[in-house]
């Protein structure tokens, strides 16, 4: 017979969380045409929030949506810094609990930058 699992919940505080990531779009929308590049990076940039914070609702800042599109459809940045903050839901009707939100960070270079827990 196997043994039973452990379940541990976590805390809703301990979840409330700000990091800093560096996203390749570049690898995301290689090969898709080029009316389709820029919705495709937001489309990646909300899977790759739902992936590293564990939520199914992830909201994008509109300046992060500025800048995806400054460049036009086709001609998106190969690389992004982005903030990844996992907040509290306050709505009463909210499905889940909590949500990510995700901002642009501007950086002049990309070199050495690593994953960096923010404090706020």
């Amino acid at each position: 017979m196997a043994k039973e699992k452990k379940t541990t919940t976590r805390s809703a505080i301990a979840d409330v969380v700000t990091r800093d990531y560096t996203i390749h779009l570049h690898k995301a929308i290689h090969g898709r045409s080029f009316k389709k590049r820029a919705p495709h990076a937001v489309k990646e940039i909300q899977k790759f929030a739902k992936k590293h914070m564990g939520t199914s609702d992830v909201r994008l800042d509109p300046l992060l949506n500025k800048e995806i599109w400054k460049q036009g459809v086709k001609s998106v940045p190969h690389r992004m810094r982005l903030r990844l903050s996992r907040r509290r839901n306050d709505e009463e009707d909210a499905k889940e609990k909590l949500y990510t939100y995700v901002t642009h960070v501007t950086v002049t270079s990309f070199k050495g930058l690593q994953t960096t827990v923010v404090d706020q």
